[in-house]
């Protein structure tokens, strides 16, 4: 998921360094259900929390979270329940129930296995650009929850585009030929059409030839594209998504093979990734008509060494 960072915000690397280890990711407690912190985006203990690699800043979120199965609190408030009725008489009320329930959850919350995920963030600072590879908006949300908190009026907004992503692809799956696509872009073999009909019909292909009055039939008929496999420039495929997401993002192998044999594997990745996806992203927004404009605009020139350029 891409965001705009307003253009009159700034930061150094050293101010983000600062500003991210006030909020450096600790374990849960064993009282606590969720921690959320940041960690060393290279995975070396204590290391930096901002790593730079050709002008292009990586971070690394963490997120813990136990939980308590809810038929296991249930079975055992049920069981408290029936004590306090055989022992007294009377049957808890709501309140008298919720409590029952919430002093269960805190003391087997001790007992609950930690479950961890990362969701690293790329940041461009030269074309005041902010991406995540959270692919759901409430993962991404959190995200952008955790950096708002430690960075003082960061303005962000989702990308959005003059010709939505839905249009775009309906008009690609219509094409009669390759030719209509735009340059570079490819569609590939998965897409997902949704009927905004009461009935929300759904069509999903698979491993399947797009180009075919099938697939063609059912978008005249008002089934319109949600998800849009399509491939740049044989470097990278992906799934393009109504709410202009991408997932299922992979380098392809003719990229990979220009990795050589450098050493450092986190500092190829990321080179190898910023300086494929960058491009992808600019090409991806010519052909969904460029960026909407807003009152506060972007600045139209950005610096030539990002890869966005």
């Amino acid at each position: 998921m891409a965001y705009r960072i307003g253009a009159d915000w700034t930061i150094s690397l050293p101010q983000l360094e600062a500003a991210l280890d006030r909020y450096r990711f600790v374990e849960c407690s064993p009282s606590q259900d969720k921690s959320v912190g940041w960690t060393e985006p290279r995975g070396q203990a204590h290391g930096p929390l901002v790593e730079s690699v050709a002008g292009q800043w990586i971070l690394k979120l963490q997120i813990e979270t136990k939980a308590v199965p809810g038929a296991v609190v249930k079975r055992k408030a049920d069981e408290r329940i029936q004590e306090i009725e055989a022992s007294t008489g009377r049957k808890p009320g709501k309140k008298e129930s919720r409590e029952i329930r919430e002093d269960i959850v805190h003391t087997l919350l001790p007992l609950a296995f930690a479950k961890q995920s990362t969701v690293m963030v790329w940041i461009d600072m030269a074309s005041r650009l902010l991406l995540t590879d959270a692919a759901s908006q409430g993962k991404s949300d959190e995200v952008i929850t955790a950096l708002v908190r430690v960075l003082d009026g960061l303005p962000l907004t989702l990308l959005q585009t003059t010709v939505s992503p839905q249009a775009a692809m309906s008009q690609w799956l219509l094409a009669a030929s390759d030719d209509a696509l735009p340059p570079a872009f490819s569609v590939e073999r998965e897409c997902v059409l949704k009927s905004s009909s009461e009935d929300q019909a759904v069509v999903k292909f698979t491993r399947h030839l797009l180009a075919t009055d099938e697939v063609r039939k059912h978008v005249m008929e008002g089934k319109l594209p949600t998800h849009l496999a399509l491939s740049w420039e044989g470097k990278a495929s992906f799934v393009l998504t109504e709410s202009l997401v991408l997932k299922k993002v992979a380098l392809l192998d003719g990229v990979m093979e220009d990795a050589g044999g450098d050493d450092d594997k986190f500092d190829t990745d990321v080179t190898l990734s910023t300086g494929t996806l960058g491009p992808l992203l600019r090409d991806l927004l010519d052909a969904l008509g460029g960026e909407m404009q807003f009152s506060a605009a972007v600045p139209s020139a950005v610096l030539s060494d990002s890869p966005f350029v």
